[in-house]
């Protein structure tokens, strides 16, 4: 190597471990088999299994910064230690906002104590969402499950069937379009021509041969047996 690229070099390597003494950041496992001393773009890339493109777009947001070797970028060490706590908070889907956030709070920590207390603020923070997330997505299942756990084609001829006890009338079908267009009680009796009280032992008579919860449940198990459309 050149004897300038060798003295290039050491600056950056001299400057990237200055910025890693004044800097706490929470404990990250590295990449096995990292380079020693700055590494370029293509090595970082490969060792995180990011691309380029990602790199140069945490450099715009201020996540990392890249020091010159003529017209090569390498990342110091406090730059791979940076990256490695960037990729953990990424794989648990932690949004580039909350992860600058998160970084600026980490610049000021003035213990090794804090950067980890503030990490783990992070973490539990986001298990709270996935907590959230993981509860709304079993709601949603569940109702699912229940609009398809039936036998379509018995479940279409009962309800269409005038014979059986259990098919609608004309006036439950009526009160079942109007369900299904968004019509609260009221409306509904105000179109029918009846009493409210009516209106509404309709609309929990259609919910109860639907065998369902409520008139959303009822309404979406009546469209999808293409008994209404929307």
């Amino acid at each position: 190597m050149p004897d300038g690229s060798k003295r290039l070099f050491a600056a950056a390597k001299l400057a990237s471990e200055a910025r890693a003494k004044y800097r706490f950041l929470p404990a990250a496992a590295l990449p096995p088999d990292l380079p020693s001393g700055p590494i370029a773009i293509a090595d970082m890339a490969n060792a995180f299994g990011v691309t380029h493109r990602t790199l140069h777009f945490y450099e715009e947001k201020g996540l990392i910064s890249a020091d010159r070797i003529g017209l090569m970028r390498v990342y110091g060490i406090s730059d791979v230690l940076r990256m490695a706590v960037i990729n953990i908070c990424r794989e648990t889907g932690m949004s580039i906002a909350v992860i600058q956030e998160m970084m600026d709070e980490l610049h000021k920590a003035e213990t090794q104590e804090a950067a980890e207390d503030i990490f783990h603020n992070a973490l539990f923070s986001r298990k709270r969402e996935l907590t959230s997330e993981v509860s709304t997505l079993h709601r949603q299942m569940q109702l699912v499950t229940e609009l398809l756990d039936y036998d379509s084609a018995a479940e279409t001829d009962r309800l269409n069937d005038n014979r059986d006890q259990s098919a609608l009338t004309d006036q439950e079908r009526r009160c079942l379009e109007l369900m299904v267009e968004g019509q609260t009680a009221v409306k509904i009796a105000r179109e029918m021509e009846i009493r409210l009280e009516e209106a509404q032992a309709l609309e929990a008579a259609v919910i109860q041969k639907f065998g369902t919860n409520n008139r959303f449940q009822a309404v979406a198990k009546a469209v999808l047996l293409g008994i209404v459309k929307t």
